[in-house]
Parts: structure tokens; C-alpha cells; sequence
């Protein structure tokens, strides 16, 4: 990974720290925890995955359909993980019109 990615993630992580320490929702709970006389301590682990975007030419991004309407496409390779990791599956073969 290179430095500037890693600066990046970096980053990241610490947004969401930020987003964390100050959220008014968190703040309100921890508080209401404290008056029934317990302290809280908050651990969060958050794992941030990178994977490298496969590179599509533009036309075949996205492209509208006969009606105007956009069109289902194929599925890229981490389309497919993300879906079997949800457990869906979808058909290898799907029919065109």
C-alpha cells in the first residue's frame, strides 16, 4: 500500500473516531448508563478493507436500455464476494434480451 493510501485510511480511521466521540446520541446513552451508577468504557474495532476497482472503458458503464431505463449488468468479482458473503446468490447464466 502506498503512502498517500495509507495516509488515506488513515484519515478515516480517525473520522470515524471523531464521529464517534462526538455523537450527541452516544453522549446522551453514556450519560444516562452513569446515572445508574456504572462507568462506561466504549471499545470499537473497525476494519477497513480495500480492495483495487476493476477498470471498466466508460461506455459500458451504466448505459441506458432500449426504454430509457437503466439496465442490469454484470456483476464485478467483488459484487460477487459482497453478495456471498450476505449469502445471496444469483444465476451464473442470466438470460438477455
Amino acid at each position: 500500500m502506498n503512502q498517500k493510501l495509507r495516509n488515506l485510511v488513515q484519515q478515516l480511521g480517525e473520522a470515524i473516531h471523531e464521529s464517534v466521540s462526538e455523537s450527541e446520541q452516544i453522549a446522551g446513552v453514556v450519560k444516562d448508563i452513569r446515572k445508574q451508577g456504572f462507568d462506561v468504557l466504549l471499545m470499537l474495532e473497525a476494519t477497513i478493507g480495500l480492495n483495487e476497482l476493476e477498470q471498466q472503458p466508460p461506455a459500458q458503464l451504466d448505459e441506458p436500455d432500449e426504454e430509457g431505463q437503466s439496465g442490469s449488468r454484470s456483476f464485478t468479482a467483488q459484487d460477487l464476494n459482497f453478495l456471498k458473503s450476505l449469502r445471496i446468490s444469483i444465476e451464473e447464466h442470466e438470460e438477455r434480451r
